[in-house]
């Protein structure tokens, strides 16, 4: 017996918008259903359709029946018994469907008790081996956190356990893998697996326009377009993109030449942990970042590449704030940042944008896209009579349409909320970008197509980027250099060309190889990367105590060539006589 049966589903937005026209689909238990398709195409309101989400002014008809029970035209209060218990849903924006005043221990303790009757202590030990069970590092510990101290990637962790906390017979996945880098996205898609198959028998909805995704993970596609399923199964039947040419990238000898936009030395942001709430005790130190080392050049790519937790985006938002560093340097267009005034700070801005990871959270819920687009002209004395003309430049500029602009963002797919916040972001027109994982929320051929644009604007503008990416074959195709982080540190940097076909740090090959993800809690002295690093285990115990007695710093393995190819480790994989 099929344990979800969708039959000729339709969900429409008023005023006449229909999202999902008669789509049907059986799943059997233990069976994974892949749905794919672009952005916009339906993807998401089919899945609040099923789980009863869906918004005051939309309407869902049809059927949707678990094991053999109907659910549409149930209440709220009948919806809420069945939610998390026998179905359950993994969110794509964890931010936004966490609480942020509680504790992700709390909230997951919280799925289990109302599902169950349980104590407190019994919800709590739950909690912690439910997030050991997705990868968690430091589970025990992480318990205590408040979901804006975790990374996205461990948010969305929180989710699937969360999800999982009471063994539902159905699972439904909406993007789950979005915000994860290679490696702890082959983890989660491995544990989705095993609990369809294995643990819980739970069947699955995986949703989303990853390809290698469904094709890796799913037992059957259904192919959405328009709020159509216009093909149905098995997956092997999907046909696979080609692969795109890679892009002219900018030669070391020509690298030299170029104006240095943004230098970054020896950043560092700790974060102090405490226990208790009086008095109040220090209990350990995040090194969030630390001793961060690199420059952009103008026209130039710079990719930073690592798993989640390893300080990508702190990064990111230690140079975003153009203000003293706790520690370290940070200059842009030649401006140190702990010396600039708060009219240079402002004007300064102008030149430095930004794009959010989490595009929901981003946006002003309160306000049209229309409006959040005029914003940042109108805090920058465009005159008013050129930002009406300017908005639908930029819309036009990301792919959305005209009608776009009177949209709330929660009207809008998760892929067209990314494109609104890549407009904003070029709504100045910058010229230095930094992109926390811009096209993560976008199918295949709409990451081609803003990648495209942001490409030509580099070429026409002159533009540099600063991209913390985790989808290392986008990375491969669009960046001139590579930073490797690991545990708030630079370990390897270079050339992409170089880093790819010679990784000189252990921990860029397991990197390139998505190895599966362990604890990313650094040791205090010595090399961070030991606890996992396969060379340092064959190392004779004289050259193995350098790995535990010393922190490696960062040092050229080419010296003397135009070649920039750094690495942080005692014994680089690549010998530096033999790379020269």
């Amino acid at each position: 017996m099929s344990v979800l049966r969708v039959t000729d589903l339709t969900v429409r937005y008023a005023p006449d918008v229909r999202a999902v026209r008669g789509v049907s689909f059986v799943v059997e238990p233990g069976e994974v259903l892949g749905v794919v398709g672009e952005s916009g195409s339906g993807k998401t309101a089919l899945a609040l359709a099923v789980m009863g989400l869906l918004p005051e002014d939309a309407r869902a008809t049809g059927s949707v029946r678990l094991r053999g029970e109907e659910l549409l035209g149930r209440s709220d209060a009948e919806l809420s018994r069945i939610r998390g218990g026998d179905l359950s849903m993994i969110f794509q924006d964890p931010l936004s469907a966490l609480t942020p005043v509680h504790t992700v221990g709390d909230q997951v303790a919280e799925a289990v008790r109302i599902h169950s009757r349980t104590t407190r202590v019994a919800a709590r030990a739950r909690a912690v081996d439910l997030l050991d069970l997705v990868g968690v590092p430091g589970a025990a510990r992480r318990v205590r956190a408040y979901p804006h101290e975790l990374s996205g990637g461990m948010r969305q962790r929180v989710l699937i356990a969360m999800a999982i906390a009471n063994d539902p017979g159905v699972i439904v996945a909406d993007e789950p893998t979005t915000a994860l880098d290679v490696t702890v996205q082959a983890q989660v898609l491995d544990l989705l697996r095993r609990l369809a198959a294995e643990t819980i028998g739970a069947a699955i909805v995986l949703i989303s326009h990853d390809l290698d995704v469904i094709a890796g993970s799913a037992d059957r596609v259904m192919v959405m377009h328009a709020g159509r399923a216009v093909e149905q199964g098995p997956v092997g039947q999907i046909d696979r993109p080609a692969p795109r040419r890679e892009k002219a990238r900018v030669r070391e000898t020509e690298r030299s030449g170029r104006r240095t936009v943004l230098e970054v030395e020896g950043l560092v942001r700790h974060y102090p942990l405490y226990r208790g709430s009086f008095p109040r005790r220090k209990a350990e130190t995040v090194r969030a970042v630390d001793g961060v080392g690199f420059d952009v050049r103008e026209g130039e790519t710079l990719a930073l590449v690592g798993e989640s937790g390893c300080g990508k985006t702190t990064t990111l938002l230690e140079i975003l704030r153009l203000s003293r560093p706790q520690h370290g340097r940070i200059t842009v267009f030649g401006h140190d940042t702990a010396a600039l005034s708060s009219a240079q700070r402002k004007a300064l801005r102008r030149d430095v944008q930004v794009v959010f990871q989490d595009p929901y959270s981003s946006l002003d819920p309160r306000m049209r896209v229309a409006a959040i687009l005029a914003e940042p002209l109108t805090t920058h004395g465009v005159p008013r009579s050129r930002i009406g003309g300017r908005v639908r430049e930029l819309l036009d500029l990301v792919g959305l349409e005209s009608k776009h602009a009177q949209r709330f963002p929660r009207a809008l797919s998760g892929g067209e909320r990314q494109r609104v916040g890549i407009a904003r972001a070029l709504a100045l027109e910058p010229r230095l970008l930094l992109l926390d994982e811009p096209v993560s929320a976008l199918d295949a051929s709409i990451q081609a197509d803003i990648m495209g644009v942001l490409e030509q604007l580099k070429e026409r503008l002159g533009l540099a980027y600063l991209l913390v990416a985790h989808d290392l074959a986008l990375v491969h195709r669009i960046a001139d250099r590579i930073a490797v982080m690991y545990a708030g540190r630079i370990v390897e940097i270079g050339s992409v060309d170089d880093v790819y076909e010679a990784p000189a740090h252990p921990y860029t090959r397991a990197l390139l190889d998505a190895a599966p993800l362990p604890d990313l809690v650094s040791s205090t002295t010595g090399c961070g990367f030991r606890s996992r690093c396969p060379r340092y285990t064959t190392l004779p115990a004289t050259n193995g105590r350098l790995c535990e007695e010393r922190d490696p710093v960062p040092r050229p393995l080419r010296p003397g060539t135009d070649a920039d190819q750094s690495v942080a480790c005692h014994h680089p994989l690549v010998d530096a006589e033999v790379a020269r």
